[in-house]
């Protein structure tokens, strides 16, 4: 009996530990994009596609179509395409 709650000691501490390094690398992960977000500027060049509603790169918009129609089996399409 003493092994079995050993083993299930060392199972609880194992599992919370995980937990902990888990929880830790979502929380970094969130910080560091966040501060990304925030301090490195966008490099979006005038002309050449992105947010604003400007034109995209024609090729670009040839292989989203061509893929949209491979995954659908040519029941879909593609309507516009837009920056999130």
């Amino acid at each position: 009996m003493e092994h079995l709650n050993e083993a299930l000691g060392l199972l609880a501490v194992g599992m919370i530990m995980v937990f902990f390094i888990l929880l830790l690398v979502v929380v970094i992960g969130n910080v560091v994009i966040m501060l990304t977000n925030r301090f490195v500027p966008v490099t979006d060049k005038p002309g050449k596609g992105g947010a604003g509603g400007k034109s995209n790169h024609p090729k670009k918009l040839a292989v989203i179509a061509a893929v949209v129609d491979v995954i659908t089996h040519g029941k879909g399409r593609v309507d516009s395409i837009q920056k999130k």
